[in-house]
């Protein structure tokens, strides 16, 4: 651990670093904004542009180099610092002279108001950089530090800041990942190793590649949370390997972490732009190391997490479907999730089927419960199979009876020569029952074709029903019916085709309605 003067003394150089940098940046800035519009001006302005241009490139490397921590450090403990001062001080004043003495002429002779704007700018930069050019350069001396001007208690404060803001965090402050399973890519061997066991002291599991092939088959293979991969490298090069690690979307979502001796900006920029999540130079800090792939594999972790939570998400919506689709029509509950608050609709031409359980009542006084809900259950259960079979749509049982209508809440041609199939399959159903159960099973079964409206109704318990004439006349052709016979109205018979046989049954007295002729599907039909 540093002692607590040279952290005051690092606090110092980084204000100074960050203050005094902040000009000459600007000054670059303004001179590649300049250039880049400078294509189309008078040869003279293009020319000076292009001084001004490398004066300050120029002004930038001093400055970095003066400002960088093993120099600036060099020059508060070397005994040569009143000569290293003087030249540095020349060598600033040099291109900062050159930049605004070229710059102070262009605006004289400017007639474009927008070159005008970023010269003034420029001019403006400059001259500030010129006043702080005692503290770059004697930030030694108390007088010219950037706390100098401030009082005492004020600066106290601020390097006291500056010293929280540079210190490591603790161990128990700094958030960590959880280990992670890495893989470690370069082509030398010296470079593997202090990499994977610098990683291995982390906790974190390391597998090793010596080049992109092995790097790619180790890919395939193993699900890695994180890739150290080396930029140069023989055979696939860094960029290659991530290229093809990008365009894998089963191998995309792995951070990667750039590693390489080349410090060029372009390099690190066609990294990111090619899919790196970040760039650490050669030779890797360990710290660096360390918080770098803490902060990605805490991301991933969190993708991960994230991930799992959708897809959790997403079973749960299946079921909540699956449960809904037994309640409700898929089509209506779209419907409802496009937000249609309230569903209701008349269908011209339906077709309604009731079927009964003959002597329930009695039969359910003569066997046990369970043995009692066990055959209505397989009875009601084979009756679904069917219906979902032909297209019809369920709605819904009361007691022993069963419902359901065909020609919604998707209209079709043929509802009544579909319900007359589906009742003729529920019969067959019922024989089938009757005979695994040995319990003597007859159903009646009633259909009317007609208007109805239909809709949800319920808050808590949602119920699609069907109302209307059609659906009572449906019931009273179940109640007037034979057991073992498929009973219906004229209104039903005359939609049928020529394949269905019919028999009129002549005219009989429906409650509520007088006499009406009804029809019973011939036997065999």
């Amino acid at each position: 651990m540093k002692e607590d003067g040279r952290w005051t003394r690092d606090a110092l150089l980084a204000h100074i670093r960050q203050e005094l940098m902040a000009p000459v940046t600007a000054i670059v800035g303004y001179c590649e904004i300049l250039c880049d519009e400078a294509p189309g001006r008078d040869l003279q302005v293009i020319s000076d542009l292009g001084r001004i241009h490398a004066s300050a490139q120029l002004l930038y490397e001093l400055s970095d180099r003066l400002l960088d921590p093993e120099a600036s450090v060099a020059l508060l403990e070397g005994t040569e610092l009143a000569s290293a001062q003087s030249t540095i001080r020349h060598d600033l004043r040099t291109p900062l002279n050159a930049i605004k003495g070229y710059s102070e002429m262009l605006i004289e002779d400017a007639s474009d108001s927008a070159l005008l704007a970023d010269l003034s700018k420029l001019l403006d930069e400059t001259t500030l950089l010129l006043n702080r050019l005692e503290a770059i350069v004697d930030f030694t001396r108390t007088e010219s530090a950037p706390f100098g001007s401030m009082p005492e208690a004020d600066a106290s404060t601020m390097v006291a800041h500056l010293e929280s803001v540079i210190r490591p965090l603790s161990e128990s402050i700094r958030r960590k990942a959880l280990p992670g399973y890495v893989l470690v890519v370069d082509d030398n061997e010296s470079n593997r190793d202090l990499l994977a066991r610098r990683l291995n002291k982390e906790g974190h599991r390391v597998e090793v590649a010596r080049d992109g092939f092995e790097a790619l088959s180790s890919l395939e293979r193993t699900p890695f949370d994180l890739l150290l991969l080396d930029l140069m490298m023989p055979g696939l090069s860094g960029i290659e390997v991530l290229a093809r690690l990008k365009a894998r979307p089963d191998l995309a979502g792995i951070p990667v972490i750039m590693v390489s001796a080349l410090h060029e900006m372009d390099m690190v920029v066609r990294c990111i732009e090619a899919g790196a999540d970040d760039y650490l130079p050669k030779p890797v800090h360990p710290t660096l190391l360390s918080v770098r792939v803490d902060a990605l594999l805490e991301r991933k972790q969190a993708r991960d997490r994230e991930r799992l939570y959708l897809q959790q998400i997403e079973e749960e919506k299946r079921t909540s479907e699956r449960l809904l689709l037994n309640i409700l029509p898929e089509q209506i509950i779209k419907r409802m999730s496009d937000g249609e608050l309230q569903i209701a609709d008349r269908f011209e031409d339906v077709t309604i089927l009731f079927s009964d359980v003959v002597g329930f009542t009695v039969l359910s006084s003569t066997i046990s419960a369970q043995v009692l809900v066990d055959a209505l259950n397989r009875l009601f259960s084979a009756f679904d199979e069917a219906t979902k079979r032909f297209g019809i749509e369920k709605i819904k049982t009361i007691g022993d009876s069963y419902m359901a209508a065909a020609g919604l809440p998707e209209p079709r041609s043929d509802h009544a020569e579909a319900s007359v199939r589906l009742a003729q399959a529920l019969m067959a159903a019922t024989r089938e029952v009757r005979r695994e159960s040995g319990h003597d099973f007859h159903i009646r079964i009633g259909l009317h074709s007609g208007p109805v409206v239909a809709g949800v109704i319920g808050a808590h318990k949602f119920a699609y029903d069907v109302w209307g004439d059609t659906v009572n006349v449906a019931s009273r052709m179940e109640s007037h019916g034979i057991p073992g016979r498929i009973h219906m109205s004229s209104e039903t018979a005359r939609r049928l085709g020529e394949g269905f046989r019919v028999e009129s049954r002549g005219r009989i007295n429906i409650k509520g309605k007088g006499e009406a002729e009804t029809f019973l599907l011939a036997e065999g039909a």
